[in-house]
């Protein structure tokens, strides 16, 4: 109960954007499946969708399948509260397919030896507006780390693996 708490607690906090930029700011913390901080997650509204940058460690090395989920809920141990891909527009898993990507599809997060990734990527689409593209959607969408690669074309998870990290995007 202690750690969905803590989870539930790590809302992010929006805040106007600046210069250049076409909307809001939002962060977040994210966790790994025992509820201990691994890093933060940063959502900026841009043109063309919402540049998420990354910045985490104590994650396994190797590659990480990362999205966006439909549901802002972090409730370990395995993250199944924040639901499937976040997809409002109906599309197929992956930047490989050719009937287009969901909005919340990421390139894999790659993680060094001693723990530590960095990755800054556009979810295409995406917003942090008002609209169904929103990821600050009514209950938020969650940011997914997974233990595996994604294979970057199989519907619909891109055969990632369990969730290994979480963060929520938006208020509940």
């Amino acid at each position: 109960m202690i750690r969905s708490t803590i989870c539930l607690l790590l809302i992010a906090s929006a805040t106007v954007a600046g210069a250049g930029e076409t909307g809001k700011t939002v962060s977040s913390s994210i966790v790994d499946t025992t509820g201990k901080s691994v890093g933060t997650a940063t959502f900026a509204e841009k043109k063309g969708g919402v540049e998420v940058t990354i910045k985490a460690s104590g994650l396994p090395p190797g590659k990480h399948g990362m999205h966006i989920h439909e549901n802002g809920k972090c409730e370990p141990p395995g993250f199944a509260t924040a639901g499937a891909h976040f997809n409002p527009t109906g599309r197929h898993h992956g930047a490989g397919h050719p009937e287009g990507k969901h909005a919340g599809d990421l390139p894999n997060l790659e993680v060094k030896k001693d723990g530590t990734a960095k990755l800054t990527a556009t979810a295409e689409g995406a917003t942090l507006g008002k609209g169904k593209t929103s990821l600050l959607k009514n209950g938020g969408t969650a940011l997914i780390i997974h233990a595996k690669p994604d294979d970057e074309k199989t519907d619909p998870t891109g055969n990632s693996g369990d969730r290994i990290a979480c963060g929520v995007v938006g208020a509940r």
